[in-house]
């Protein structure tokens, strides 16, 4: 079954709480939250407190934490103990991603390694055995409401041909119609931001997501 993991960047700054609460009860897997350090991508966002006041208000709800920063080995830490389920950082960063990812995992969180557009799956074979998630980026990481470049959906299936068989996850610029094709491929988790909090009916987005997938 897909999963479906709503970023929280597309959704009201103003109205954070009521837009997650419309996601929760509309039948979201995960809540994905994006952290970007100004650096590693020219944006700033949420911090450890999102993540901790996220997990107080939403216990239930996991939280799949993307970490666009230069340096997340200085707040793995935190957003662990913050309450996040995942966490994820780049390939594309400097030091070593392989303890990194070690370091994640022993505290207690799954481990997910990032690929921006241009990076292929040739470059990270050897620290899948570390990684429990490997994200996709279908867009260059830093904004939300972009377009998918279809060319990035190959690596879907590069990493099952690399023998890797954790979850694969994409995001960016998936909505509805992409759907079917991202199943086809074997995706596991689709983040979505503005397909979700912008649509008028979330809870029938979810119906038919789940329709398409075969589960009821």
């Amino acid at each position: 079954m897909l999963l479906i993991a709503p970023s929280i960047l597309a959704a009201d700054p103003l109205n954070l709480e009521r837009d997650v609460c419309k996601a929760e009860n509309a039948g979201c897997d995960w809540l994905h939250v994006d952290v970007m350090d100004a650096h590693f991508v020219s944006n700033l966002s949420f911090g450890p407190d999102h993540v901790a006041a996220l997990h107080r208000r939403f216990p239930e709800l996991p939280l799949d934490v993307h970490l666009m920063m230069s340096d997340p080995q200085c707040y793995i830490r935190r957003f662990a103990d913050s309450g996040a389920d995942g966490l994820t950082v780049h390939a594309e960063i400097d030091g070593d991603v392989f303890s990194l990812l070690q370091s994640i995992r022993d505290m207690g969180c799954r481990a997910g390694l990032a690929l921006r557009p241009g990076t292929p799956v040739s470059r990270i074979v050897e620290l899948l055995p570390l990684c429990d998630l490997v994200l996709v980026m279908t867009v260059e990481p830093g904004y939300g409401g972009q377009h998918l470049i279809p060319s990035t959906l190959h690596k879907i299936t590069d990493l099952r041909e690399a023998g890797f068989r954790g979850l694969i996850e994409a995001d960016g610029g998936i909505g509805e119609p992409q759907i079917p094709e991202l199943i086809r491929l074997g995706l596991d988790v689709a983040v979505m931001g503005t397909a979700v909090f912008r649509h008028a009916d979330p809870a029938r987005l979810m119906a038919d997501i789940r329709a398409m997938s075969g589960a009821e």
